[in-house]
């Protein structure tokens, strides 16, 4: 692959370059900027790395921020407080798998040796407009290949969340993984269990976001054997209701598809650390997508929507990228949403205070009726008027 003669820097990062170069401090754009504008893909977040140590970033402009400071990563602020990430030359000089240790002040080439693959170990010089690719990642981008730089084994020891990323990467832009790499990635597998949750499920989720197609993500992770150690709730056959190609008939929503994949997805999502909002969500899913009722009875289909609330939209796109693409139930309940019918309690025309008012004793007995009336209503909307409601206390 031939390099192009110039890259379309923005112009806040040229003017970061600029003083940093202007101060003494050699200053290229590295990073998956330079990769993605190689490939043609649309990517204007560059990211610098300079001979500048952190404290003098950090004198050398205004609005800075500390965002990774301890490795060497300061942002700095341009003029729509946008953050450009500056990185201080580095290699590492200890690390467990999970964090290094890095020494500062070493060469352009030592920084690009410590990166995870040839195409993310490529810089270009905003000012003097020359490349630097030592790795050969031009090659490996021309061959669609992702290729470790220097020794895969040490590579991946380093950080095993690099065997999450090379797969990644490989579904996104479709390149084979090279077999050394790959052979590697299988042999440090094991390693992956002592990564954070956290940072295992911000990979996974951002591959579901940017896999040419989840079904190949899914592949590769269980082809490296990462399912099984992160997660076991997803099988062969996805929740047992469709080959995993339905998956890539779904909106890209992380929690949706992580849910549709797993057996058991609040077990699954809970292992990964996501918010109770996502785990609950996950639980519904689960606990509701073998329970659709009969499109043709509008009464089924109410009380359906009473008991799955705020789930209902994800359980019907699950619904309809699996067994039952041609179902009348999601236009149903359109047609039951446009009529404005009741479905909660707090739908109906009594509240609480007018049951009081009736008579019904103060306590549990008040939600047990407003749930009888409820019931009532979901089988014939018309019920829903104070009169009749009131007769039924």
């Amino acid at each position: 692959m031939a390099f192009p003669a110039r890259l379309p820097i923005p112009d806040a990062v040229l003017h970061i370059a600029q003083q940093l170069e202007a101060a003494g401090y050699e200053t290229w754009c590295v990073g998956g900027a330079i990769r993605d504008n190689l490939l043609g893909v649309e990517n204007h977040d560059f990211d610098l790395t300079t001979a500048a140590p952190p404290a003098e970033v950090r004198r050398l402009f205004k609005r800075t921020v500390p965002v990774g400071i301890e490795h060497g990563t300061v942002a700095v602020l341009d003029q729509q407080k946008r953050q450009h990430e500056v990185t201080t030359f580095r290699k590492d000089i200890k690390t467990d798998g999970r964090h290094a240790v890095v020494e500062f002040g070493v060469s352009l080439m030592d920084d690009l040796a410590r990166r995870d693959f040839t195409i993310n170990a490529i810089a270009y010089h905003p000012i003097r407009h020359e490349w630097r690719d030592p790795f050969h990642g031009a090659d490996d981008l021309e061959h669609k290949l992702i290729r470790s730089v220097g020794d895969a084994n040490w590579r991946f020891q380093e950080d095993y969340l690099r065997i999450l990323r090379a797969l990644r990467f490989s579904a996104r832009f479709e390149f084979r993984i090279h077999p050394r790499t790959l052979e590697a990635a299988k042999a440090n597998v094991q390693g992956l269990a002592q990564l954070s949750a956290e940072r295992v499920r911000d990979e996974w989720f951002k591959g579901i976001k940017t896999a040419k197609r989840v079904s190949k993500l899914l592949a590769l992770w269980m082809d490296v054997g990462a399912t099984r150690i992160w997660l076991p709730e997803i099988r062969k056959t996805g929740n047992g209701k469709g080959e995993p190609g339905n998956v890539d008939k779904l909106p890209r929503d992380p929690v949706l598809i992580t849910a549709f994949l797993a057996s058991d997805p609040a077990s699954l999502l809970t292992r990964l650390k996501s918010s109770n909002k996502d785990i609950e969500r996950g639980r519904a899913i689960g606990q509701w997508r073998d329970k659709y009722p009969d499109p043709n009875r509008l009464s089924s289909v109410r009380k359906w929507l009473a008991d799955v609330g705020e789930y209902a939209d994800d359980l019907l796109v699950l619904f309809t990228a699996g067994t039952a693409p041609r179902s009348p139930l999601p236009a149903v309940v359109e047609s039951i949403r446009a009529a404005k019918d009741p479905l909660t309690v707090k739908d109906l025309a009594v509240k609480g205070e007018d049951l009081l008012a009736a008579g019904v004793r103060p306590g549990p007995d008040v939600g047990e009726t407003l749930g009888r009336l409820l019931a009532e209503v979901l089988e014939d909307p018309s019920r829903n008027t104070r009169d009749y409601l009131l007769s039924r206390v």
